[in-house]
């Protein structure tokens, strides 16, 4: 009979609390690189073949509509499309297949049928809203950079079955202290109150892998060790090499020990870790390593940051954000509507002169590479390229005069296809160079690096219009998404989704709210502060109410309106409505500064960049100047594209103001 451990008595750990990530960079040689190389194809190989299985399981579970019809849970247990089926999946794919054992081990094909699991559970059972997921596919090798870890034992010491991380951040001090650190900065603790500039580490370019210490009985142990932080992965069950150890790389300056300490100085909060490589033109193999280490925490929020949102929190405002392809519009007065509590506020944020000319620039290289590309592809498949109309003319012409047939090195016509338009052949077997990877890879460098600059800016400005205008703030719930199909390349610069996600994450922060707000209920652009229905197309920019006479910008006044919306069910944005009520009375109350405020603000000048003597580029005013002479109507358009960075005020008065946090984000 065979033996079978039994039920654990004891309860099961669970952890309830926030969690975050921190990334490690990891320092790998070529020989690391190449192990790494190899434990990445074996668990792809292995996703690849449980994703075959899921999506052949799926497909199985759908036909069956009789049996799925009578008990569908009981029709998903007989075709095996659970998690239990998927992880016996992988592991007789494991044991099946010899060479995998040299790689991989067991624990790392269980988590990754549970992550292949999770994108089928998605697609079998709804959300909250009704829809599901597409059906399971098979990923593609470059798609695959992350092999996920197993969480630690948190009732057992020393037992993690995947990637373990070794050492303390006191090791890493004392293992790679600079040269110029004075003496008496011997923790992390005192090393975190140094100047931000002052340098902390001295870490090589090739840091050598740390020895695991001499343990009991003379044996080595890394369980013992207590130095300079290491990831350690001991490699598959068959394997016959010694464990891959690899070096982790700590931000040097004073600036970011706070930071670390955070994660990294407690280390009865670490969880689990996760491999990931990222594609880099430079790095031995193509690829670059971190360690994604999972602690049981939130994440670290510095003493500004903390000290900016209770500002933010405590400046008793109330407004609305009107966000569009091009720019962003907000307005806010205060909680209690009084003018001697403050003025009426309006910024309008968008894409400057300069930042056009570097939209463009970046368009032509993108453009200019994606050319490379092609002709580097179509240069070593000429067979699967048809000749161009004018290369097959030139052809035809020498043909007649006689002339031998010159050879084409690059044919310029479509790719040989059938009937229905479909290539003959795949362009994954096309044959590529090494310099066509080296330069796919520097193109899928720079678009990362644009991507997350977006996302950095997004929160720069969200900070801004938090700091302004409280964190109070309403937005109409529109579909950003279908934006893209009017305005793809507008959007994709001024990426208004992230900057309405930023801003909501800024004001929850801060202990706010981004409220969002139906455009079926509310109708903002549609109506004026005092109640009245002004309809308006798009093409209309200006703002003219025939019962009021208030004649101000569209965008402004949509965002004004949004400080009056209120909800019967904050979580459901078809429950509000306008309170034109309070509107009203704000119209009324704030007079003339209200529509100077709505009025002088469409104007979208940008403000001039400091140059290093401290003047100011070209002779525009200096920013603050009140504006005395009238707005061209061409003025108060809204500009087609737009970044983040130009942005301007008005208050009550009619008159320019900026705030100090602007005037110093700004510059």
């Amino acid at each position: 009979m065979r033996r079978t451990r039994g039920v654990n008595k004891a309860p099961a750990w669970r952890w309830d609390g926030p969690v975050s990530v921190i990334r490690l960079p990891l320092v790998v040689d070529e020989q690391a690189a190449a192990r790494l190389g190899s434990l990445f194809f074996a668990m792809f190989c292995l996703k690849r073949t449980v994703q075959r299985e899921a999506r052949s399981r799926t497909e199985a579970f759908w036909a069956g509509k009789r049996r799925r019809e009578a008990d569908a849970a009981a029709w998903r247990r007989e075709v095996g499309l659970t998690r239990p089926d998927l992880a016996r999946a992988a592991y007789a794919h494991l044991d099946a297949s010899g060479w995998l054992r040299h790689h991989a081990t067991k624990a790392l094909a269980l988590h990754q049928a549970d992550e292949v699991w999770t994108g089928v559970e998605r697609h079998l059972f709804p959300d909250a809203s009704g829809k599901r997921a597409g059906r399971p596919r098979t990923g593609s090798w470059w798609e695959y950079t992350r092999i996920p870890g197993r969480a630690r034992s948190h009732t057992t010491a020393r037992k993690w079955e995947t990637f373990r991380l070794h050492g303390s951040l006191q090791g890493h001090l004392d293992a790679w202290r600079h040269p110029a650190l004075p003496a008496q900065i011997a923790t992390p603790a005192q090393a975190a109150r140094l100047n931000p500039e002052t340098s902390v580490l001295a870490q090589p370019r090739r840091m050598p892998a740390p020895l695991p210490p001499v343990g009991r009985g003379g044996r080595s142990s890394w369980w013992e060790h207590d130095g300079a932080l290491t990831l350690v992965f001991t490699g598959g069950p068959d394997s016959k090499r010694d464990e891959i150890v690899l070096p982790v790389r700590l931000p040097q300056g004073a600036g970011r020990w706070r930071w670390l300490r955070h994660f990294l100085d407690r280390p009865h909060l670490w969880h689990k870790i996760d491999l990931v490589r990222r594609p880099h033109p430079a790095a031995p193999g193509g690829w670059v390593y971190e360690a994604h280490l999972m602690v049981l925490d939130s994440g670290y929020t510095s003493p500004a940051t903390l000290e900016r949102r209770r500002q933010a929190a405590a400046v008793g405002r109330i407004g609305g954000v009107d966000l569009n392809v091009g720019n962003l519009s907000v307005a806010s007065l205060p909680a209690t509507l009084y003018p001697a509590d403050g003025p009426v506020l309006a910024d309008q944020i968008v894409l400057t002169d300069l930042e056009r000319t570097a939209v463009e620039r970046e368009r032509r290289t993108t453009r200019r590479r994606a050319r490379a590309l092609e002709r580097s592809r179509r240069a070593n498949n000429k067979a699967r390229y048809e000749l161009s109309r004018r290369q097959r003319r030139r052809q035809q012409r020498r043909q007649a005069a006689g002339l031998p047939e010159r050879h084409v090195a690059l044919p310029k016509g479509p790719r040989l296809a059938d009937a229905a338009g479909r290539p003959l052949t795949s362009h994954r077997k096309d044959r590529i160079t090494g310099g066509y990877r080296m330069l796919r890879t520097r193109i899928r460098v720079r678009q990362a690096g644009r991507t997350q600059a977006k996302h950095d800016r997004a929160k720069r400005v969200a900070e801004r219009i938090t700091a302004a205008h409280g964190v109070r703030l309403t937005v109409e719930d529109g579909p950003v998404s279908s934006w893209f199909r009017l305005w793809g390349r507008a959007c994709a610069v001024f990426t208004p989704g992230m900057l309405k996600e930023a801003l909501a994450v800024e004001c929850s922060a801060a202990g706010g709210r981004l409220g969002r707000a139906s455009t079926f209920t509310t109708a903002l652009s549609q109506h004026c502060l005092c109640g009245q229905k002004t309809s308006k197309s798009l093409a209309d920019r200006v703002h003219r109410c025939p019962s009021c006479g208030l004649a101000a910008d569209r965008d402004l006044v949509s965002a004004a309106l949004g400080a009056f919306v209120t909800w019967t069910d904050p979580s459901d944005p078809k429950t509000a409505s306008v309170d034109f009520s309070s509107s009203r009375h704000a119209l009324g109350v704030f007079g003339p500064g209200l529509q100077g405020a709505l009025t002088e603000s469409t104007a979208t000048r940008p403000h001039p960049a400091r140059t290093g003597g401290g003047g100011r580029r070209g002779g525009s005013r200096p920013q603050g100047a009140a504006s005395a002479r009238p707005i061209p109507e061409r003025q108060r358009r809204r500009p087609r594209t737009g970044t983040l960075h130009g942005s301007h005020r008005t208050d009550a008065t009619g008159h320019r103001t900026v705030s100090a946090t602007l005037k110093q984000a700004l510059g």
